[in-house]
């Protein structure tokens, strides 16, 4: 005990070496980034447009990889009789990089198909720019709907930077 109490006498405040990105392996799990929504929102485009899920990343090498993980809770419908089917895209920033899936609505039409679309995609942006991921979605017949966050269901997306 007196060894010990020696040793430490005085001493104040100790320093560990800061671990850099640089220091790490490849694999490595450099930062996670999630973002929500959940407020429904519907559409009757047969084009592309935003779900409101998206989430920003700055990656910290050109060599880094990002992880992107998707839970989104679509619905689709047509009152017409007709069947139907609903898409969705992800983009990085504007640029289309994954058709994620399509849902289909078959007769009777009072019904509706409501999933939970998940998707993973490892990107390789070759960029230390702040870059947004989003979702887009539409539907493939004129007159339908197509629901993302039906019921206020919460979409989700991960972003996870690994090193390259």
């Amino acid at each position: 005990t007196i060894a010990l109490q020696n040793q430490l006498s005085g001493m104040t405040t100790a320093s560990l070496p800061t671990i850099t990105t640089d220091k790490l392996g490849t694999g490595s799990v450099l930062q996670i980034v999630n973002g929500t929504y959940g407020t429904q929102i519907t559409s009757t485009s047969t084009t592309f447009t935003d779900t409101n899920l998206n989430a920003s990343i700055t990656p910290s090498a050109t060599s880094s990889k990002i992880l992107i993980l998707v839970t989104q809770p679509l619905a689709v419908w047509d009152g017409a009789s007709n069947a139907t089917s609903a898409q969705c895209k992800l983009f990085r920033d504007s640029t289309s990089i994954r058709h994620i899936t399509a849902i289909g609505q078959r007769y009777p039409a009072t019904h509706f198909t409501h999933t939970w679309m998940t998707t993973e995609y490892l990107d390789s942006p070759s960029s230390t720019s702040s870059i947004t991921y989003k979702t887009q979605y539409k539907t493939y017949t004129s007159g339908a709907q197509v629901a993302s966050c039906y019921g206020g269901a919460t979409a989700s997306m991960t972003l996870i930077e690994i090193a390259g």
